[in-house]
Parts: C-alpha cells; structure tokens; sequence
C-alpha cells in the first residue's frame, strides 16, 4: 500500500509538466456575426479531446468547425450550443478550432455569448477509468499505464525535436553553402567588371591621345 502511494506520488510529479500543455481551458466572449478560431500545434498520432459549451441567445446560430492546416474538417456542428469532440491527429500538424456567431438581428442588438472551451490532448486525453474498467486493472496497474504512455510521449517528443534539429542544421548547411558560392560568383563578377574597365578606359584615353 505505501508502495503504491509512492508510485502514486511519481506519477503525479513526472505528469505535472505535460498536464500543464496538454490541457487548454478557455472562456472567451463571442460578438454576433463574427468569428473567433484558436490553434494548436499537435504532434503525429496524438489524441484530442474537447468540450465546449456556448450560452444560447435568441435568433442566433452558432457554428462550430474544426479543421488542420490542409483544409480538411476534422469535426463539424452546426447550431452547436453544448458537446464534445474527438479526434486522433494524422500528422503533426497545426489544427485551428473556429466558433462563428451568426444572426440576421444585427450586430448591437445582440449580447455577446459565451463561449468555453476545454481540450485535452497526448496522455490527459485518454480515459483511464474507462480502461481500467474494461481491461480489469488494478489502480497501481492503471498507473502504470499512464507512465508507460507518458514516456512514450516523451520520447516521441524528443524524437521530433532531434528530427528538426537535424532539418534546421541541414537548412543551415546548405543555406552557407548556397551564400559562399554566391560570394564567389559576386566577387568574379566585380573582378571582371573592374578588369573590363580598366581596358575600356585605356582605350578611351588612348583613343584621346591622353596617353600612349
């Protein structure tokens, strides 16, 4: 039982950093006819999870859409006022969440709505109860399971990062191989410009008789 505590302990202080990104709550108001989208960056194969709830207002439709930076819809509602959502990302990727107020009353005369926002995503976003119900676990054992899904997020993060690390020194390398060539062209360039002058000019001034 203490050893339980204590793996319960662990747990909860190596979570703490990746609970603190991988969930966003958010309450903002919404003007009518108007539209307000918030995005996140995501990485490959991550779970996302959300809940939104939208105070009503009378004659006033509001339409909720979220897409990735392709374009494509990954959820859709219309009229929404109060659900959740979830999606599994294909690729990292940049996906944009957009709550858009619609009503032919005008703007002034309608009050703003409220929007609230919570998404979860990575290890947050999976429900262990649920789990721990289904595979029969034990609470240690559901535990367990979320360190072994939080390293392997950890490492695919730091993969990632090593992955861009090693496109941005590739860029680097190439970028300075790009600018030292263009650095020996420009000087080839004014070295023929300043030889071609200076035979132009003798011409002239021989042509002037101004030397022999």
């Amino acid at each position: 039982q203490a050893g339980g505590s204590a793996m319960a302990r662990v747990a909860a202080l190596l979570l703490l950093p990746v609970l603190i990104e991988s969930v966003l709550s958010i309450s903002f108001f919404l003007p009518v006819n108007t539209r307000k989208c918030l995005r996140e960056e995501i990485h490959k194969d991550v779970l996302v999870t959300g809940e939104y709830d939208i105070s009503e207002q009378a004659n006033t439709k509001t339409n909720l859409k979220i897409t990735d930076s392709s374009g494509h819809t990954l959820y859709s509602k219309e009229d929404a006022s109060k659900g959740k959502f979830a999606f599994t990302t294909e690729d990292y990727d940049m996906f944009e969440v957009c709550f858009e107020s619609k009503s032919p009353m005008g703007t002034g005369r309608v009050p703003d709505q409220l929007v609230n926002l919570d998404m979860k995503h990575g290890v947050e976003a999976k429900n262990y109860e649920e789990i721990a119900k289904v595979e029969k676990l034990k609470p240690l054992e559901v535990e367990l399971r979320r360190l072994e899904d939080l390293s392997e997020s950890i490492v695919n993060d730091f993969a990632y990062m090593k992955k861009r690390e090693e496109e941005m020194r590739d860029t680097n390398e190439s970028t300075n191989t790009r600018v030292l060539y263009f650095s020996i062209f420009s000087m080839c360039c004014l070295i023929g410009l300043a030889t071609w002058q200076v035979f132009y000019l003798r011409r002239f001034f021989k042509a002037k008789k101004l030397i022999e």
